[in-house]
């Protein structure tokens, strides 16, 4: 259910603000949603898996308030980071 080690260097590489950028919230929310989407595939399968449930509910908590941080501090950020992950309407 995790995800491998390229597929979180292109993310990191995809959204990082500057060079060796591993901390910004936009590569956190990035690797927290790839997460999301991968656990969300497993649970498919897997209906009763409710201790991976709760990891998945803590991760979608995690990157709902990096969500709102990005919100609060600036909008723009906000609006970009969402339409580049396709998360939200």
């Amino acid at each position: 259910m995790s995800i491998t080690v390229e597929e979180k260097n292109r993310l990191m590489k995809e959204f990082a603000t500057k060079e060796g950028d591993t901390g910004s919230p936009e590569v956190q929310v990035a690797i927290l949603t790839s997460r999301i989407t991968a656990l969300t595939e497993h649970f498919k399968t897997h209906k009763k898996d409710n201790h991976s449930r709760r990891g998945l509910l803590m991760m979608v908590a995690q990157r709902r308030k990096l969500l709102d941080y990005t919100r609060r501090n600036d909008e723009a950020r906000y609006q970009d980071l969402i339409k580049r992950l396709g998360i939200r309407r």
